[in-house]
């Protein structure tokens, strides 16, 4: 099973205030526990939602919505993928974190849908077309090339 672990904004990474080199050091030590149990597929921090964007859709019509967006507790300033045998686990994992934030943090745990989730809409053709990206993803990720 494959999560994805969420680390809510506040109003420092907001800001753009960086983490110091204690919580840097923490956070390495941590990916590195999960890096060798083979649990870790990625890890990142996000740029604060002022340098972001959002897409919103209303039919066929596209708008661009530029950040900084409201709401920053609804923000997400870094993630997690990882890999477990169950929800239980990816709980355990993250209850082993180092605490991501001065003060109060909140990470959030979401499974991700696997292909076998998705039942009989999600066509043998659409599965292969779906391997066949991933695999050519993979190896353009392995060459340096988009």
């Amino acid at each position: 099973m494959r999560f994805m672990v969420m680390v809510k904004s506040d109003e420092s990474t907001e800001a753009g205030v960086m983490p110091s080199e204690k919580l840097l050091t923490d956070m390495g030590k941590y990916n590195e526990e999960l890096v060798k149990a083979g649990v870790l597929l990625a890890a990142e921090g996000l740029q604060p939602s002022s340098k972001g964007a959002r897409v919103k859709f209303s039919g066929n019509k596209r708008t661009v919505i530029d950040g900084p967006f409201a709401e920053t507790k609804e923000l997400i300033s870094g993630f997690w993928l990882i890999q477990v045998k169950s929800r239980e686990e990816a709980i355990e994992w993250v209850k082993r974190c180092p605490n991501p934030l001065e003060g109060e943090a909140e990470i959030e745990i979401r499974q991700v849908f696997e292909a076998e989730d998705f039942g009989a809409e999600f066509t043998p053709e659409l599965r292969e077309q779906e391997e066949r990206l991933r695999a050519q993803s993979e190896q353009l990720a392995k060459t340096g090339k988009r």
